[in-house]
This record gives structure tokens, sequence and C-alpha cells, in this order.
């Protein structure tokens, strides 16, 4: 089973290494001699567990160089396997997001119950939505420091609720924990101080979360190349989305033309039969001609195919007005298009817009996309590699965006 990919973001100091330290050690994933660093680290500052440590230890060996991936850090629960993507920045996170290098299905935000919401926490709350994440849970933690004030609770959940209504998005949950204790981290506060929640875990609710995996959506095949053969064209490239076998009825797009899978092949073998999310294969159908690289080859439902949709971009090129002609490449596909500014934003301050004539480095806008061609697309929540895209001009990358 493939991983579940969430990211853990917060103000500073409000618990995320140590919730992350927490999750590895309740779900057994931590190996022993980094368990037993820990609690030597722990035991010289005269405390029992100090479980930021554990995550201190990782950054340590990247700052010495030693490969390690700290980007991606694995854990499972009974229920399925979990990698948190750890951005070190809110830059970084949006750029990994919006690029391709990785993607969340669902974010959680940690909010101190004794500091309580604070400007890094609206601004992460916004920059998750910006980059496409719905599924958004709140955990309050440290409720130990703020004496299980189950008052104190309800006032932040309040809080919290307003933050989400002024960017029009609701939280699945909202949670109290205390990291540092364990207390309904990975199982329920069935006594001690939160003995008056009874309602679900944080890693309850994670495991309800019923997101269909990428090999459960529409089957989406943008074609990379395609190659002439005495019985036919075949088209080459890699499944997006989905699943296809030898038999499916399809669309072509951007045309909308239907045909038939006669076979699905992968070197050597002439027919698999078969393929899902992530397969390289090469597909035979029965409509000659109408293949070409770009096309897009689905199942029901259907992309969209427009010349004009929304998006919301982040910039790391020379600084762009209104109008200039870029290329956007999404997926196999390339067209040339015009971009909108309707709002701008500087992410590290994502509440206050920017003058929305021009777009300079690091910033992210709104934009309307007007493309010169028919362009395939997906919402990028629905499906992520033909709802992402990248904007080139003059043959330079110089800014990613989703679609909305």
């Amino acid at each position: 089973m493939r991983p579940f990919p969430i990211v853990i973001t917060g103000h500073v100091d409000h618990g995320k290494s140590t919730l992350i330290g927490r999750l590895l050690y309740d779900t057994g994933a931590l190996q022993a001699d980094r368990l037993a660093e820990m609690r030597q680290s722990s035991q010289e500052i005269g405390r029992s567990n100090e479980f930021a440590f554990i995550l201190d230890a990782f950054e340590e060996e990247r700052l010495r160089g030693i490969t390690i991936d700290t980007s991606q850090i694995y854990f499972s629960s009974s229920t399925r396997p979990y990698v948190i993507i750890d951005a070190p920045g809110h830059r970084e996170f949006i750029r990994n997001m919006l690029t391709g290098a990785t993607y969340a299905e669902a974010a959680v935000l940690i909010v101190d119950a004794v500091e309580g919401v604070r400007e890094q926490t609206k601004r992460h709350a916004k920059l998750l939505c910006m980059v496409g994440i719905k599924n958004i849970c709140v955990l309050i933690n440290k409720l130990d420091a703020a004496g299980y004030d189950r008052n104190r609770y309800l006032q932040l959940v309040a809080d919290i609720r307003d933050l989400f209504d002024e960017i029009s998005t609701i939280p699945f949950a909202i949670i109290p924990i205390s990291a540092m204790t364990g207390e309904n981290v990975a199982s329920r506060a069935r006594d001690g101080g939160l003995s008056w929640y009874y309602g679900p875990c944080f890693l309850e609710v994670l495991d309800a979360l019923d997101i269909p995996p990428l090999e459960e959506r529409p089957f989406r095949f943008p074609v990379q190349d395609v190659y002439n053969r005495k019985d036919g064209q075949i088209a080459v490239g890699r499944v997006d989305s989905g699943k296809v076998k030898t038999g499916d009825h399809v669309q072509i797009w951007p045309e909308g033309l239907s045909a038939t899978v006669q076979s699905v092949t992968k070197y050597p073998a002439a027919d698999v039969g078969f393929a899902s999310y992530g397969d390289a294969v090469g597909l035979v159908l029965d409509r000659y001609g109408a293949l070409s690289r770009g096309t897009v080859i689905t199942n029901d439902p259907s992309p969209k195919t427009t010349k004009i949709f929304t998006a919301n971009v982040f910039w790391f090129g020379e600084s762009y007005s209104t109008g200039r002609p870029v290329v956007i490449r999404c997926a196999t596909q390339a067209v040339e298009a015009t971009l909108d500014l309707m709002k701008v934003y500087d992410p590290a301050s994502p509440n206050e817009e920017l003058d929305p004539e021009t777009l300079n480095i690091g910033e992210i806008a709104r934009c309307s996309i007007y493309t010169e061609q028919l362009l395939v697309i997906d919402s990028f929540t629905h499906v992520p590699e033909l709802g992402r895209f990248v904007i080139e001009y003059n043959g330079i990358p110089v800014g990613a965006g989703i679609v909305l």
C-alpha cells in the first residue's frame, strides 16, 4: 500500500517536532538506537522523554551532510502507512507542492493551548488552502501546560473556526492533545487530564479520512510519444491516475474522440492486459491517427478541456506583468498563454495583498489564465498531475501553479 502523505505545520515552538517524535515512538517506527539517543539526551537536561530530540537528530545529520531523507518521515498505523512531508520553511513547501516534488493529501495545523492562534498560525492556514489542501486537521497541543482546561479548549475551537471562516474553509477535526505526554495522539484519552474529551484521538481521525488513492481515481494517461507500427499506433506514457485494461472504452482529449484499448504493452510483453497509477506503458487503440504528444487518454468522469481557468501561481522568475505571453506545461501538454493577475501575495504575509500589476520572485498570485489552444486539466485536489503546471518564458521555467 502506498503511504498516505500528510504535512504538519504550525507556529514555531507549538510542538511540531514533539508531535512527529511522539507519532514515531507510539507507532513503533523508531529504531532502538534512535530511541536510546533520545532518552540519553532527555536525561542530560533532566527530562524523561523529550521527543523533539528525535527530529533534532535527523536535522543534525542533514547539517553534517549525512545522506538521509529528512523531508519524508514514515510511520504506520494499524490501518495504513503514512509519510510526513517535512519542509524547512513555507517557501520550500509551496515550491515542492507546485512543482511536483511531492504533495500532501491532508495537513495538520498545530496550535499551542497556552499561546493560542498566532500570526504564523494564520499564515499557515491560508498557505495550506492556497496550495490546494482541503483536508486540514487542527491539533490544540500542550493541554497539559494549560492545566487541561476544557474551557480554554472550547475558546480556542471558536478562535480556530473564526480563522477558517475568514478563508472559507472548514477543518475536518479540531482535537485536544498533549504531544509531550502522548495523550490523545495515538490512543484515546480514557483517563487523566483529557478524560472530559470523548471524541477520537488524532491517529483515529487520520485513519478515518476516506480519500481514494490515485489508483482508484479517474483514468488519466498523458501521451508522451506515439510510435507507428504495422498493426497500428502505440501511445506511450505513464498512468498519472486510475487504471486501464485491455478492452476498456476510453476518450482521447482535447477532441473527445471515443476509442477502445486493444492492448496494454510493457516491453517486452505484447499485452500485459492491465496498468495502474505510476506504470509506464504503451496503449494500442482501435483509432488510428488521433494520437500525438500532448493528447490525454481518459475514462469517465472526463477532465475539463478549456482555454480559460483559475489557478494559484508561485513565481520564481523575473517580474511578470499581466498579459505577457508565456508557455503553460501541464503533464505532456504545452500551450501558449497569458496570465491575468487578480490577487498577489508574499508567502510570508499571505493576509496582505500586494500590487496586482506585477508578480515578482517568491510571490504567489491568484490568476485567470487564458490559453491559445485547448488545455486538458483537472482540479489539483482531484488529479494532481493534471492539476499542476509549470510556466515557461523564453524556454526557462519561471513559475508553477495549481488548478483551482
